[in-house]
């Protein structure tokens, strides 16, 4: 009894002294998050409306990258902005690199929510908008958008968990999110379960809040 008490004042100990680190990290991994995911929400819609323009080529093209994306892991994905794109002289710092190619990656899921929402739009809404004299543009902007968005939205959710948990990914290229922080810490420390217990807690505390946001825009969503 007396060491389980001697290991829990220990962890509390080092937790006091950790935690400010590890929460400037998550605090530049909730940044990287954050611009990663309105980068593949743009370019995640461009590709989805590419494949629904009715445009041929467009559309192989379209599903082409989303395919070749989704086919090589993200750490590949980034180790190939990070350092091979300095060779043909595009030269990105580590944060910005980890956000492109974060947000390049999941442009090809975002892109298969999009096209997934708006094909589950009823036909018939659609049909009724072009009796009505609407033009196609006005139908997607006022019919096909919001409805699809509301239908893809759990998927938007589980999707941005995802990232979140996946931009620790980006310590590989030398990133002070909260990964590579803890890394750092652990080994200047030795405290190896400390650390890493912590990151996982602080991963959970980011991700339960944004999972419970999801729920209650759905919720409301649901009301209109």
């Amino acid at each position: 009894m007396g060491s389980e008490v001697t290991a829990f004042s220990d962890f509390l100990h080092d937790t006091i002294i950790f935690l400010p680190v590890l929460l400037k990290g998550l605090g530049v991994t909730i940044l990287l998050t954050g611009c990663s995911l309105v980068f593949s929400l743009v370019l995640g819609l461009g590709w989805a409306l590419m494949t629904l323009s009715g445009n041929a080529w467009l559309s192989a093209i379209s599903k082409t990258v989303v395919n070749v994306i989704r086919g090589i892991p993200i750490i590949v994905q980034l180790f190939y902005v990070y350092f091979v794109l300095p060779e043909i002289g595009v030269q990105l710092a580590p944060f910005a690199a980890g956000a492109f190619g974060l947000g390049l990656a999941y442009s090809a899921y975002q892109a298969e929510n999009f096209r997934g929402g708006f094909e589950a739009v009823d036909r018939q809404l659609v049909e009724a908008g072009r009796s009505l004299g609407m033009s196609e543009s006005t139908i997607f902007r006022r019919i096909i958008f919001p409805l699809g968005l509301r239908t893809a939205l759990p998927s938007f959710g589980n999707t941005t968990v995802m990232m979140l948990k996946d931009s620790s990914i980006a310590s590989t290229i030398t990133i002070a999110e909260l990964t590579r922080a803890g890394q750092l810490l652990a080994i200047a420390t030795f405290k190896n379960g400390t650390v890493y217990t912590l990151i996982a807690l602080l991963y959970l505390m980011a991700s339960l809040p944004l999972a419970a946001g999801v729920r209650a825009m759905e919720r409301k969503l649901s009301r209109r």
